[in-house]
């Protein structure tokens, strides 16, 4: 019996071999501990009939990742106090904390989280193992399910990186983004993708025209959301717009907003080396503005005067107390106010007289079906990414720790790409 089945068992060896040679040889980036990334090991799951499994190729580091890897709580410079209704998945380290917060914000931390100063995990829900760590990707197909007919081994693909439920009435009524199940690349418990493979839906995984660039095919994701703002606050070719915060998302709104058809932008900023880049983005007017409250009213004046008529709909893509009351005060009656930096989890914002002046504050979670559109503005030539990937680095176990702390230094760069 032994020898009779000696030759399936054989096969059966073989198979196991190459399945733990092909997993073996399937490495992400890690996170372990605060500042602590380490390239290992990564075992996919079974690829079902409906996923692929892809070749990550290129991959950018979004500002979430930053802060899983180097915890700074957001303390508002002009009120001092920080959001502190934490996230749960934060890992907090006490040295990065800003240091104009006050002895009562680090007293809150304190309270809310375990007192241990090598990882100060927060409650009992922070990542309880390791986990892979990235979204913002682009690949090429390696290998498909037996149900997958819209993609093929070859294709060159940006991958959408939230998985809904599918289910619930958020789902059904195509508001997926707000999913209470979803399972988003690098949101914790769900594992990333800066690795060298993932398995992943088919159906968010989107083909690319021959003219986009796998590192073009990342950006999509960080796009999406300035898509997904433009979209909630409708802009069109008769909406001036107001930008304040000229970071990756702020510029990304930027060319978004002319995308749609804004016939005029401006963009606010603190630094005027952000703004300098805004201005060759294609920004109408910049204003370099204080992290003072008390300067809002001269400052909302200057704006005005900036944009030359009135303001129809301003991005917050900051999320502080100043920018939002910059924000709401500079927008026109029955204009519109979009927040998508959540740097703060409450704000103090005069918003009885912006109410009384109808103007509309709406918010924005990521993004849905947005992926499509992006491919298109890319492929048109409508939008272009590239000037905003400033720092490109490969995946190794060095160039991920400088990566990382490129992307956490600010500075200079605005979006760093790692090409795998």
């Amino acid at each position: 019996m032994a020898h009779g089945g000696g030759g399936g068992g054989g096969g059966a060896d073989v198979m196991a071999c190459k399945q733990e040679e092909e997993e073996v040889e399937n490495k992400a980036a890690w996170l372990l501990g605060i500042k602590t990334l380490k390239i290992q090991p990564y075992h996919l799951p079974p690829l079902g009939s409906l996923d692929v499994k892809v070749r990550i190729k290129a991959l950018g580091i979004c500002g979430s990742d930053v802060h899983h890897f180097k915890v700074k709580i957001q303390v508002d410079p002009v009120s001092k106090t920080s959001g502190y209704d934490l996230p749960d998945h934060f890992l907090i380290d006490l040295t990065v904390i800003d240091k104009i917060a006050t002895d009562h914000v680090l007293n809150v931390i304190r309270e809310y989280c375990f007192h241990d100063h090598k990882t100060m995990r927060c409650a009992s829900f922070v990542v309880k193992k390791p986990m892979v760590i990235g979204h913002e990707c682009a690949g090429i197909i390696e290998e498909v399910g037996s149900g997958v007919k819209s993609l093929a081994v070859g294709d060159r693909v940006a991958l959408e990186p939230g998985i809904s439920c599918r289910r619930c009435n958020l789902c059904k009524e195509g508001r997926y983004n707000l999913c209470p199940e979803m399972k988003f690349f690098g949101s914790p418990p769900t594992n990333g993708s800066l690795a060298n493979k993932v398995v992943h839906p088919a159906n968010l995984c989107f083909k690319l025209p021959d003219n986009v660039s796998l590192e073009e095919g990342a950006m999509c994701e960080p796009l999406s959301v300035g898509v997904h703002a433009c979209r909630r606050a409708q802009i069109g070719p008769e909406t001036n717009v107001l930008i304040m915060g000229a970071g990756p998302i702020g510029l990304i709104t930027l060319l978004v907003s002319r995308a749609f058809g804004a016939p005029r932008v401006v963009i606010v900023d603190v630094d005027d080396r952000r703004l300098s880049i805004a201005k060759n983005l294609g920004a109408d007017e910049i204003i370099h503005v204080s992290t003072n409250i008390q300067d809002v009213d001269e400052e909302v004046i200057k704006i005005q005067d900036a944009m030359g008529s009135g303001i129809d709909v301003s991005f917050d893509c900051v999320g502080y107390n100043k920018t939002m009351t910059t924000a709401l005060n500079a927008t026109q009656s029955g204009g519109k106010v979009c927040l998508i930096g959540l740097a703060l989890t409450e704000m103090t914002v005069p918003l009885t007289p912006s109410a009384a002046r109808e103007v509309d504050v709406i918010g924005i979670f990521r993004y849905r079906n947005t992926w499509p559109l992006c491919i298109e503005f890319l492929k048109s030539g409508k939008i272009d990414v590239k000037p905003l990937i400033t720092h490109r680095f490969r995946f190794s176990q060095g160039e991920v720790e400088q990566a990382f702390e490129t992307s956490a230094g600010g500075g200079n760069a605005i979006k760093v790409m790692f090409n795998l």
